[in-house]
C-alpha cells in the first residue's frame, strides 16, 4: 500500500469533509487531546472541517492529507495566517492519523512534508504544542522540534480532566 502526502487543496477540503471529520473523531475517541471532549460526534467533526473552509480557501490554513490507496487516513494543518511582525513564523496543529493507519510513519511524513510547504510559504519557523510524555511529543523531538516548556492546566483532556501543554518550535532555515 502506497502512502501518498501532499497539500490538498481547497476544493479537495470541501469535498473530503466527511474523511477529514471521521480521521478526528477516531482521534478523539482514542483520547487524543485536539481540543475537543469526549462526547463528540462525527457531525461535530463535519462542522468543525466546515467552519475551517473560509481560512482554507483565503490561504490562511493550509490542509495537508496522507492518502493511502486514494483513502484519506492522516493530515495535518499550517496555519500561516499570523500577524504583520510575524511573517517568517507558522504554527502547525492537528496532527492526525487513523487508528487504522497508525505506526506506519504517516505522521512523520506529514511534519516532513508540513515543514517543506512552511518553507515554500517564507515560513522559516514553526510553533506548535501537545501533551507532554505522549507518543507525539517523541515524534516532535526525534524530528528535531525544541522543547521550551510546559504550561500546566492548558486543557481539558477528552475526558474532562485538566490537562498540561508542552511548547515546541523548530527553525527550519536562518532568517
Amino acid at each position: 500500500m502506497a502512502t501518498e502526502v501532499r497539500l490538498l487543496t481547497p476544493n479537495e477540503v470541501e469535498a473530503g469533509i466527511t474523511s477529514l471529520a471521521a480521521i478526528l473523531l477516531d482521534a478523539v475517541t482514542s483520547g487524543a487531546s485536539v481540543s475537543f471532549l469526549e462526547n463528540f460526534t462525527l457531525e461535530m467533526a463535519k462542522n468543525f472541517w466546515i467552519g475551517l473552509l473560509p481560512a482554507v480557501n483565503q490561504g490562511q490554513i493550509l490542509i495537508l492529507g496522507a492518502l493511502r490507496d486514494g483513502q484519506l487516513v492522516g493530515t495535518v494543518q499550517l496555519h500561516i495566517n499570523t500577524p504583520p511582525n510575524q511573517p517568517h513564523r507558522a504554527d502547525v496543529a492537528k496532527l492526525l492519523v487513523h487508528r487504522s493507519a497508525r505506526r506506519l510513519g504517516i505522521a512523520r511524513k506529514l511534519m516532513q512534508y508540513v515543514e517543506e510547504v512552511a518553507l515554500d510559504s517564507n515560513r522559516w519557523l514553526l510553533t506548535l504544542d501537545t501533551v507532554p510524555n505522549s507518543p507525539a511529543e517523541q515524534l516532535y523531538l526525534s524530528l528535531g522540534y525544541v522543547g521550551i516548556g510546559i504550561i500546566p492546566g492548558y486543557a481539558l483532556l477528552t475526558d474532562g480532566r485538566l490537562g498540561d501543554t508542552k511548547i515546541f518550535y523548530k527553525q527550519l532555515a536562518s532568517g
